[in-house]
């Protein structure tokens, strides 16, 4: 990856956005602020019934909203989701930002030795599949128009370890390398990418984690939200590729700090080195 910004945008992006997970909790709450701030949206998850929850919401708020369920880890049933989001979406230019947001985590907080393997696979093939089964799909409409930004749900585990969660952790590393990856393949065909932590908002699946219990510091909602319509926008394009966190980060402070953060290649998974003479660099 260069550490140089990504040079502006040539072609227009779309006012539109497809949501993954949109159903409840972060994906719920990013839905609506894209439909407040007048983006035609496609919604996917599982469970139709909370999709048209959110979808009534969404166009109660004047948005145009196409909606397809589907299961994530699913290859033809992802395809299917995207390509009726991108019919639905066509009027408006087609899909103009993907938000990866689905994602799920282990049924129990326990290390890897004492965890069931076959829950820790389906927390990393959810988490990493589902996102590259969508963009895979996204892209050649992104690619074709010549421009196109997808934004990742992603979360300081996947930078730091964790004394449990194991499933969790390898795949939201993962996220962050595939995110690394389509900003190194396709920055110069108009692609930008980035990964963006929510912090720990108050949802469902927060909830459920025993790490979270009696905790009282929130991340608000509306800090992820501005973020995301700050990259949907186009003011963090010069961060694609990188890492920002909701709660520490504001579009403000990225903005401020965005030509020192490319300057030392900053908010990026990669090796540390001892110094310049190590020889793995």
């Amino acid at each position: 990856m260069s550490a140089t910004t990504s040079p502006a945008l040539t072609a227009p992006v779309p006012r539109t956005a497809l949501v993954t997970g949109a159903g409840r909790g972060i994906g719920r709450e990013l839905a609506l602020a894209l439909a407040r701030a007048g983006y035609a949206l496609g919604l996917v998850a599982r469970t139709r019934e909370r999709l048209e929850e959110v979808a009534d919401e969404a166009r109660a708020l004047g948005a145009q909203v196409t909606v397809a369920a589907a299961d994530l880890v699913d290859a033809t049933a992802v395809a299917d989701a995207v390509g009726r989001v991108e019919t639905g979406l066509a009027g408006a230019g087609g899909i103009g930002l993907l938000v990866n947001n689905a994602g799920v985590i282990e049924r129990a907080e326990l290390p890897f030795a004492a965890d069931d393997v076959e829950d820790v696979w389906r927390v990393v093939e959810t988490n990493v599949r589902g996102p590259l089964l969508v963009t895979h799909a996204v892209l050649p409409g992104m690619l074709a128009r010549g421009a196109g930004r997808v934004l990742n749900v992603n979360s300081g585990s996947g930078h730091r370890a964790l004394p449990t969660y194991t499933g969790y952790a390898i795949s939201k590393g993962a996220l962050a390398r595939f995110t690394t990856q389509l900003h190194r393949q396709y920055a110069d065909a108009g692609l930008r990418v980035l990964d963006l932590a929510p912090g720990v908002v108050a949802t469902d699946m927060t909830a459920a984690m025993p790490v979270h219990t009696g905790r009282t510091d929130w991340t608000s909602p509306q800090d992820v939200a501005d973020l995301v319509l700050a990259f949907a926008a186009g003011e963090l394009d010069g961060l694609s590729g990188r890492f920002v966190r909701a709660g520490a980060d504001t579009p403000a402070s990225l903005r401020e700090h965005a030509e020192q953060i490319a300057a030392t290649d900053a908010r990026t998974l990669r090796l540390s080195t001892w110094g310049p003479d190590d020889p793995v660099t």
